[in-house]
């Protein structure tokens, strides 16, 4: 019986997932809840302005990316930055990295189960989002236990619906816009007319004595690109890394350009931003309120009814059973990564016929099951609970991408080795990086959301007691 369990534990994970896996991963990981959810936050606080947000906040992503897909490439093993951290700056960053990953992808999957509650009452008002939340969890993670190309191929899926719906809501959008037919309220001055592109300013109070502006607005939109990093964890599973790995990388600043910014100057210019709130998809909402109306398409008559609406809110809820499939796949493949390097224990590197690492399924599932009780206890505030300390575990982890970037282009200086993917601008992208994410806890600390900010040396702390516990327990 012991031998079986070693035989299991030797085994490797399968390179089984091909380039239009790896292409429709990246993208799917870049088009989740952030997205269609969370702009409704961020516009509140910035109007128009958050169109600049996303364009700067995914820039910084990307320079992230490249520094990440150079480290990758070189070495496409499982742990990703974790093993990067553990190698090249020491093992409590690679213990560190590692678990805070795991933990933010845990937070990941509780903001995206939360969300999947929100649309399904989109529909069903009366279904409490614990019910929905626990369906989807069920069917997710049953889905995980199949081959990794299973995952591969729903992934792929999914995220091809994604493409499709935003891709066609944007040339619909602006078919609507520059025809005319959109309604007297669809006008491209809708970025302007209401107290200009910075109608709340950069950073200032409100009336409310809340802070506001683009500036507020960046911690919420940084949530958005949580997830990029994702290609990092496929590498140990990619068929022909040094291929596919810099293709899916280098497409991250056009979709960002495309789906991103696109999308958001359609949706602000169909309808005036005043009229988006916090608690629904605004992506929904605009297509909801031209119910009813009569355009033109073609040279025929049509009626705008609410089966528009209900498909997008259907693309929004695909979207978020996308993210959730992806934080499944990455957390169990980050909690195997840590056990292969001693940084956890030896039965969560158990890998199953399919190899995948069942173990590290069940328990990453386990805690996830959390968010079912958390949208019980508290329904109204869950999603921003757990956005805000999405965002804190989001950072540290693109902080230790960063300057682990840095101590591994240092060693590999040393050993004159020429990378294969080299990262854009380096060392200034990530000194720029470092700054501007360190700007960002700045805000959130002045903001609202300073108790997240607070919450970091403490999760530092017990990590670090983790790590000591655990090396002792060795």
């Amino acid at each position: 019986m012991q031998n079986n369990q070693e035989d299991n534990n030797s085994t490797q994970l399968q390179r089984g997932l091909s380039n239009r896996h790896i292409q429709l991963i990246a993208l799917g990981g870049s088009i989740g809840t952030g997205l269609f959810l969370g702009i409704g936050s961020a516009a509140v606080l910035a109007g128009p302005s958050v169109i600049l947000g996303y364009a700067i906040a995914g820039i910084i992503a990307f320079f992230i990316m490249r520094q990440l897909g150079e480290m990758v490439v070189e070495e496409p093993v499982s742990g990703s930055f974790s093993h990067f951290a553990y190698k090249y700056w020491g093992p409590f960053a690679g213990f560190a990295s590692g678990w805070n990953y795991w933990i933010l992808y845990i937070l990941v999957s509780m903001a995206e189960l939360t969300a999947i509650g929100v649309y399904v009452q989109f529909w069903w008002e009366d279904i409490p989002l614990w019910v929905s939340s626990l369906f989807f969890f069920i069917v997710i993670n049953i889905l995980n236990f199949a081959s990794v190309k299973v995952y591969g191929e729903a992934e792929f899926w999914f995220s091809i619906i994604k493409v499709a719906a935003i891709v066609a809501m944007i040339l619909f959008g602006s078919y609507l816009l520059f025809s005319g037919t959109g309604g007297e309220q669809a006008s491209i001055h809708n970025l302007y007319n209401d107290g200009g592109f910075f109608p709340k300013g950069f950073f200032s109070k409100g009336a409310d004595g809340n802070f506001q502006g683009l500036l507020a607005a960046m911690a919420l939109i940084m949530f958005s690109f949580g997830g990029l990093e994702l290609i990092g964890i496929t590498a140990a599973e990619a068929e022909n890394p040094e291929k596919n790995i810099p293709k899916a990388t280098n497409q991250v600043i056009y979709r960002i350009l495309i789906f991103y910014v696109g999308a958001l100057v359609i949706l602000f210019a169909l309808s005036p931003w005043q009229q988006i709130t916090t608690d629904s998809s605004p992506f929904v909402m605009v297509f909801q309120n031209l119910e009813g109306m009569e355009f033109e398409l073609f040279g025929n008559k049509v009626y705008f009814t609410s089966l528009i609406a209900n498909a997008l809110n259907l693309i929004v809820l695909t979207a978020a059973l996308s993210v959730y499939n992806s934080s499944v796949y990455s957390n169990s493949r980050m909690l195997y990564g840590l056990a292969k390097q001693g940084n956890a224990p030896k039965f969560l590197n158990k890998l199953n016929k399919q190899a995948v690492p069942v173990n590290a399924i069940l328990i990453s599932s386990c805690f996830a099951a959390i968010c079912i009780l958390i949208n019980k206890i508290i329904p109204e505030d869950a999603f921003k609970v757990l956005l805000s300390l999405v965002v804190s575990t989001l950072i540290i982890n693109w902080v230790m991408i960063s300057y682990t970037h840095l101590k591994f282009r240092q060693a590999k200086d040393q050993e004159a080795t020429k990378t294969k993917f080299p990262s854009l601008l380096y060392p200034i992208s990530n000194y720029i990086c470092l700054v501007f994410l360190l700007a960002i806890l700045v805000i959130m600390w002045i903001t609202n959301m300073k108790l997240s900010v607070e919450l970091i040396p403490i999760w530092l702390g017990i990590l670090f007691i983790g790590y000591k516990v655990f090396k002792t327990k060795k």
